[in-house]
């Protein structure tokens, strides 16, 4: 008779992998102090977030100069890394109305890998490097996600970027083991143990939620992807959107609904043409082409206009 070989394992020695001395008892609680516990714990996440901002804006500094150059932001992440770095670039599309191909999300066993685990896919060193050499360039950034710091899928990838000559840089809730990847910048969010040990879906991944979120809102504010705190970059796809389109110009200018919609119209539904109309006098052709030298910047549109007026 003949018995299966045993598959490969690793132990992973990591903060997240760790038994929680605070939630020894949880299985023995009532439900409703069951998610008192798991909140307690995720209220320590922010402040883990909060102590590698410096570092955060850096990635940001990265990411901005390589979508100014040409080049493009890469996440790589398996599992829950990857699924959220999926959800966080499909968002920014109808979000901020940036280019499809400006952030791609890499998942270790691809599409299929979002619904359901593919086996062994974060293990996969090859595929993890072929991603980048197939998608990547020397201008961009790629930034890994790996919650224990260790995952083969991801540190190839990153490997393989690094090969370019583009810029890196690696999320993880294992400080100690992203100490020595060569990457350029180093994000060591230590959540500590999760409520239920090596559930990286947990606080690592609500941390990660956290940086990214915070990411790539900040890449777009520094392209000029917003007006103060207004989302007037976003694509008005239904009824809704529509009419935030209106609150958005309402808010921005002061003036009231049936002047924003007049503006909005005759700008074809682009809220930053209106914005601009709006706030400088102009008609939509000068307008547009404040924008276009401009880069779609709404204030340094106006500060041209200004001074071409000055």
């Amino acid at each position: 008779m003949s018995f299966p070989k045993p598959r490969p394992s690793v132990r992973v020695d990591s903060p997240t992998e760790r038994r929680n001395p605070r939630t020894l008892e949880l299985d023995q609680l009532p439900t409703v102090d069951v998610l008192r516990m798991i909140n307690a714990e995720d209220q320590l996440v922010p402040g883990a977030v909060a102590e590698v901002l410096p570092e955060l804006a850096r990635a940001v500094d990265f990411a901005v100069e390589a979508l100014r150059s040409g080049g493009r932001v890469h996440y790589v992440g398996a599992g829950t890394s990857g699924r959220l770095a999926t959800l966080d670039a499909a968002e920014l599309v109808p979000t901020f109305s940036t280019p499809p191909d400006w952030f791609m999300a890499h998942h270790a066993g691809g599409a299929a890998a979002l619904r359901q685990a593919v086996e062994d896919a974060e293990d996969n060193v090859a595929a993890g490097a072929a991603v980048i050499e197939e998608h990547a360039s020397p201008k961009d950034f790629v930034l890994g996600l790996a919650a224990s710091g260790r995952t083969p899928f991801v540190l190839s990838a990153l490997a393989a970027a690094r090969r370019l000559g583009a810029r890196t840089g690696l999320v993880s809730a294992n400080p100690a083991a992203i100490a020595g990847v060569d990457v350029d910048v180093r994000l060591a969010v230590d959540t500590g143990p999760e409520a239920i040990a090596g559930s990286t879906r947990m606080k690592a991944g609500t941390a990660q939620k956290l940086v990214l979120t915070a990411f790539s809102t900040a890449v777009m504010v520094r392209l000029g992807r917003t007006y103060s705190n207004l989302m007037v970059s976003m694509k008005a796809t239904n009824a809704k959107l529509r009419g935030r389109s209106l609150v958005i110009l309402g808010e921005a200018t002061g003036l009231d609904e049936k002047t924003c919609s007049a503006a909005l119209l005759a700008a074809d539904g682009e809220v930053k043409t209106a914005l601009v109309c709006l706030l400088s006098g102009v008609d939509t052709a000068a307008a547009n082409q404040a924008l276009r030298a401009s880069s779609g910047h709404v204030r340094h549109a106006l500060d041209s206009l200004r001074a071409a007026t000055a």
